[in-house]
């Protein structure tokens, strides 16, 4: 029989060391076969839990980190010049509106107050001599007007009676009759013509003394005006808070003379938002209302809900200082920021500011 058709002869064991030992059998092709196996099971599993928390965590959101608390600063400045009488707030202050914040000295704007008010006293007394000129006018225009009457009456009975004696005979009068009517009738027509230049000077008298009431009112107005603006004035070396706000970036010490303008602090409202800039490529699918978790770094363990608010209607480029000019020199498309508003679901907490400017990363569910 030939020695291939001769059955297979195991391999005979192996031969002992000098030692006597004898090595142990080869098992890295066993194990190598059970990893791979196990590698083929559970690397499907694992793609699969990868996809659905990815679809689940990852794919439903939108996040950035370039996020900031966003809210109004109100510049506090004075509305006269004057010396800081007295600074009444500290810094990082909560006020109230209306709570005093600053006071300037007041004594030069109550000293104008004080003249303001005399010049009304003397506008309204030249007032009243105004219309007491008026009245005394009108009795005057009133007795001229009734002198005419009277004049005219003498005149017209003169008149007459020259008519009269010229219409009779030459014998039935003499001629000194006739020239004592003549003579009568020209005399009564000359103090009717007195009468009346008389009586339009006092109408004219009547009309000046109704432009000197008009100019008098004025006066009185002005003068009115004025006295309200010194208490204006005077009212303004007192500044209050306009609104409700912590007090920021305070300048202002005693005794420092300020101008009107004048930056002395900031109030920074409470009622704040965070504006998140995402790239343009993020906003497909946000819209107004979709639900926000905001994380912020000033409070790492504590969890702040919101809302989308409104898409600014523009990118952050296009309204900077320098806008970019694309259709100048060589073009290079960078991706685009557009500033998102995102507003608190609960109502501002006094008792924790967020200070303006805080970094914030939200995670808007758009899907």
């Amino acid at each position: 029989m030939s020695p291939d058709n001769n059955p297979a002869v195991p391999a005979p064991p192996p031969a002992p060391d000098a030692g006597g030992n004898v090595p142990p059998k080869n098992s890295n092709g066993k194990r190598n076969g059970l990893f791979f196996r196990v590698l083929w099971t559970v690397a499907p599993l694992l793609a699969v839990a990868l996809a659905a928390y990815y679809f689940v965590a990852f794919r439903p959101y939108e996040s950035t980190d370039d996020a900031f608390i966003d809210g109004h600063a109100i510049q506090v400045s004075p509305k006269v010049e004057g010396r800081v009488l007295q600074v009444l707030i500290t810094d990082n202050q909560f006020v109230n509106k209306g709570d005093p914040l600053v006071r300037i000295d007041p004594r030069d704007f109550e000293v104008a107050q004080a003249q303001a008010q005399a010049s009304l006293a003397a506008a309204q007394s030249r007032l009243v001599q105004a219309k007491s000129q008026l009245i005394v006018s009108q009795a005057a225009a009133e007795q001229d007007e009734a002198a005419v009457g009277s004049s005219e009456a003498e005149a017209n009975r003169a008149q007459a009676d020259l008519r009269r004696y010229q219409a009779v005979e030459s014998r039935a009068v003499s001629r000194e009759q006739v020239d004592a009517a003549v003579a009568a009738a020209q005399s009564t027509a000359a103090e009717l013509e007195v009468a009346r230049k008389k009586a339009e000077t006092s109408r004219a008298q009547i009309a000046l003394s109704q432009a000197q009431i008009g100019s008098a009112e004025a006066d009185v107005q002005q003068a009115e005006a004025a006295v309200q603006q010194a208490g204006l004035n005077t009212s303004y070396t007192d500044i209050v808070a306009p609104e409700d706000g912590w007090v920021t970036h305070r300048t202002v010490e005693n005794g420092e003379y300020v101008q009107p303008g004048q930056a002395l602090l900031a109030l920074v409202e409470s009622n704040v938002w965070v504006t998140a800039n995402f790239k343009e490529t993020q906003l497909e699918s946000m819209r107004p209302g979709q639900p926000v978790s905001i994380e912020i770094d000033a409070y790492p363990q504590r969890a702040f809900r919101g809302h989308v608010d409104s898409i600014q209607a523009g990118t952050g480029a296009q309204f900077s200082l320098l806008p970019p000019e694309n259709a100048a020199g060589n073009y290079v498309k960078v991706v685009q920021r557009v500033p998102v508003k995102i507003v608190f679901d609960d109502g501002p907490d006094p008792r924790q500011m967020l200070p303006l400017g805080a970094s914030v990363v939200p995670r808007v569910k758009v899907r």
